[in-house]
């Protein structure tokens, strides 16, 4: 992983879950909030800035693992030291082949 990207993680204390995100990703997706932040704690983890999503608040994508080895794209955010999860979803092909050419 980046190392700027390395740092911020390493700044954040924890997640924010509230009304606005914490059943959107199960509804849409089946994705539980538990799955989402599994991701942060297993490696490889690749994140990346994502310019074209950014133009009210910084975000960043991340390609990662779940605990049960669940290949996740997630897009996210970190407000006040916290990561806010915006969306998550199994990654698609493209993505997957990515991932484990890290591995």
């Amino acid at each position: 992983m980046d190392e700027k990207f390395k740092q911020l993680l390493l700044e954040c204390t924890g997640f924010e879950w509230d009304e606005g995100n914490k059943d959107k990703n199960w509804i849409k997706h089946k994705v539980t909030s538990s799955e989402c932040e599994q991701i942060f704690f297993n490696q490889p983890l690749i994140i990346n800035f994502d310019e074209k999503h950014s133009n009210t608040e910084i975000r960043f994508y991340a390609l990662g693992h779940t605990d049960l080895s669940r290949k996740l794209f997630i897009v996210f955010t970190v407000r006040n030291k916290k990561i806010r999860i915006i969306s998550a979803r199994d990654m698609s092909k493209k993505e997957r082949k990515i991932y484990e050419a890290m591995q």
